[in-house]
């Protein structure tokens, strides 16, 4: 039996790339998985319901147990159905991975509205909504005294995190993740709900495209040297925050390859004080040094 044996899980954007990474190797370990995925391309555009499905195929055709689901994440009513849909088939949900998302690269001055509000709304509010129906059925689970020992892992980005030209809508989008993500670990706890972030370094559709990395995320090699770009090296870290004895909560790490790195997120700095109002003359020659 492994941490992960009999763990009924939802994964969102799971047709593709990370998500279908996670959704084999949790179901490979165990898991009960429902594999959430619109199949559209990776500016959200259109929709697929065979890239679900293929996963599902794939395994079960493993000795895994899957079932599809094509509900939009970033919707009230497609979050809603997507987490009954793990208690209908399954009777129950204990692991949540958001994970879903797209791009809409462009510089700052040349974005539009739609591309601001279309990336924005998958991955911000596409973590927000499954996680806020996961979360009320395990308040409930544990108001019954059925308590879940329930786990959420959320998908930050370094371009959020650490910035990167070009992807302020999807830059902003991730850092809010990362937040959110501490918020619900200090929020849900109380029900016996861990919530954990990764910041993944992959090769995936949304990479291979991404300003600053499509010269950089080269297509895997002969097999002779480790590829530190594929996408399956990151889902050992999510199944282990997925399991019931995993005892980390609010923590957000990097992963790529065979490292790991603990993000340690903002913190207060040098501190400058005086028991008086500042002047702008004063300010100029405390803070100027900082440029």
């Amino acid at each position: 039996m492994t941490s992960l044996d009999g763990r009924i899980t939802v994964i969102t954007g799971a047709g593709r790339g990370l998500g279908r990474s996670h959704a084999l190797l949790f179901a490979a370990e165990g898991a009960k998985v429902v594999v959430n995925d619109l199949g559209g391309d990776a500016t959200g555009t259109g929709g697929d319901p065979s890239a679900a499905e293929a996963v599902v195929e794939e395994i079960r055709a493993a000795g895994g147990d899957a079932v599809a689901n094509h509900d939009d994440v970033a919707t009230w009513a497609g979050g809603e159905a997507l987490i009954r849909s793990a208690i209908d088939a399954y009777g129950g949900l204990d692991v949540l991975v958001n994970n879903a998302g797209i791009l809409r690269d462009r510089a700052l001055v040349n974005m539009t509205e739609e591309e601001w509000d279309s990336v924005t709304n998958v991955h911000l509010k596409g973590h927000f909504v499954p996680t806020r129906f996961a979360a009320a059925y395990w308040r409930d689970q544990t108001k019954a005294g059925m308590p879940r020992a329930a786990s959420v892992i959320h998908t930050s980005s370094t371009s959020g995190l650490l910035g990167n030209p070009g992807q302020t809508n999807y830059g902003t989008a991730k850092a809010g993740v990362a937040a959110f993500s501490q918020i619900c670990a200090q929020e849900l706890s109380r029900y016996g709900v861990r919530s954990n972030c990764i910041v993944p370094a992959a090769r995936t559709r949304l990479t291979e495209t991404a300003p600053g990395l499509s010269d950089i995320v080269a297509a895997p090699g002969d097999g002779a040297q480790f590829d530190l770009w594929d996408p399956a090296h990151c889902s050992p870290v999510v199944a282990y925050l997925a399991g019931a004895d995993c005892p980390l909560n609010g923590r957000t790490m990097f992963v790529q390859g065979g490292t790991i790195r603990l993000m340690d997120g903002w913190q207060f700095g040098a501190t400058f004080e005086q028991e008086a109002r500042w002047t702008i003359a004063e300010l100029h020659e405390t803070l100027d040094r900082m440029a």
